[in-house]
């Protein structure tokens, strides 16, 4: 009998040496105050000024020569409300499964694009709702919405394939494959589905990347193709009605200075043809606990957009780093708007201005933050 039940453990122990597996509960909490001051003034607690907050679960399993089957599920938090983000999505800033080979990684689920990668890797204020944020790019007059986007709401929009697929920022029904890394450089390639009954081909999104880093230099290349569901019109064929996103980003670090920025363009071949284009340009200083930054952004939409005029931002701040997990952090910013009209503009806050805040003829406003991030 001993022997049995021996010969039993011994079987049921078998496939852990050769299958490794792990399950990973994180999470952020970041809560921030706010004071805004432009023709009124505002006081606001908001829910992640430096890094979305949000709950995951994420899981590996060693199969063995190479090949791992990953999992991600993700949902941001309305922490100072303690609703959901993304529209109430239960896993709305990721949802994928994942296999990775030494061949390469091929996953599906709602993902990131690169457009959402090079805005928040390469950002000193990322593409966030506080500081001099890349998330002030794009959006012109509520078009396309390069960086906003839909992220924050529900898939009911087919205004373009990116919306009907969650938003160019996060896109649902999606399929990646990225490249094993040679010498430095790894290429991505995603197709978003747009699942509509006889009309997928006019809903749907590509998206093409290509990322270097090495010897201190980080730097990326991407290209969105995202066809518009609703574009066509009888003087404009489906062929004419896709947006296209060119984005290019960098990063140099040396010692205890990192300096980067990146250029966006935005070809909207819709009838609406709401171009436009956006830079940034930031760096930061690390000595010891303490981290200083600064960053320039600007949202340009093309001049034959009536009624609109560039958003200029420009930004300080400063992170207090108590841990690994826990810092506080603060930061001024100083958002110029020259909208010739009081039509839609991006200034403030990832493109929100309350309501009041700003007129017709007083549309700059001041951002005031302190905030605190802890991670687990």
């Amino acid at each position: 009998m001993k022997y049995t039940l021996g010969a039993i453990a011994l079987a049921l122990a078998a496939p852990a040496a050769f299958a490794q597996s792990s399950v990973t509960i994180y999470g952020i909490i970041d809560l921030d105050g706010q004071y805004l001051s432009g023709h009124s003034k505002q006081v606001l607690v908001t829910s992640g000024g430096q890094s979305g907050s949000r709950i995951g679960f994420k899981g590996t399993e060693d199969l063995g020569s190479g090949y791992f089957a990953d999992f991600v599920l993700e949902g941001g938090l309305n922490v100072d409300t303690g609703g959901s983000g993304q529209g109430g999505q239960l896993f709305g800033r990721q949802a994928f499964g994942a296999l990775r080979t030494p061949y390469g990684t091929a996953s599906a689920g709602r993902q990131y694009s690169s457009i959402y990668t090079q805005s928040g890797d390469f950002s000193e204020f990322a593409n966030t709702s506080v500081g001099a944020t890349t998330a002030v790019i794009g959006g012109f007059a509520g078009g396309y919405e390069p960086i906003r986007g839909s992220a924050n709401a529900a898939t009911t929009s087919t205004a373009t394939g990116s919306e009907l697929n969650g938003s160019p920022a996060r896109v649902n029904n999606s399929f990646r494959y990225t490249s094993p890394a040679f010498s430095g450089f790894k290429a991505s390639v995603l197709a978003g589905l747009g699942e509509t009954t006889g009309g997928t081909a006019n809903t749907r999104l590509f998206d093409y990347s290509l990322r270097y880093t090495g010897f201190g230099l980080d730097a990326m290349l991407s290209y969105v193709d995202d066809k518009a569901a609703n574009g066509a019109t009888a003087a404009t064929p489906n062929n004419k009605t896709n947006v296209g996103i060119v984005t290019a980003s960098a990063a140099y670090t040396i010692g205890a200075f990192k300096v980067e920025g990146g250029f966006m363009d935005v070809n909207d071949k819709r009838p609406a043809d709401l171009d436009g284009k956006g830079f940034w340009l930031g760096g930061d200083y690390k000595v010891g606990q303490h981290v200083f930054r600064a960053q320039w952004v600007e949202n340009k939409p093309n001049a034959k957009n009536v009624g609109l005029g560039k958003t200029d931002a420009i930004g300080v701040g400063y992170e207090f780093d108590f841990s690994k997990r826990t810092n506080l952090y603060t930061s001024f910013t100083h958002f110029k708007n020259d909208a010739s009209s009081n039509g839609a503009f991006l200034g403030r806050i990832g493109g929100s201005t309350p309501a009041g805040l700003t007129t017709v003829g007083d549309r700059n406003v001041d951002e005031f933050v302190l905030g605190v991030r802890h991670s687990f």
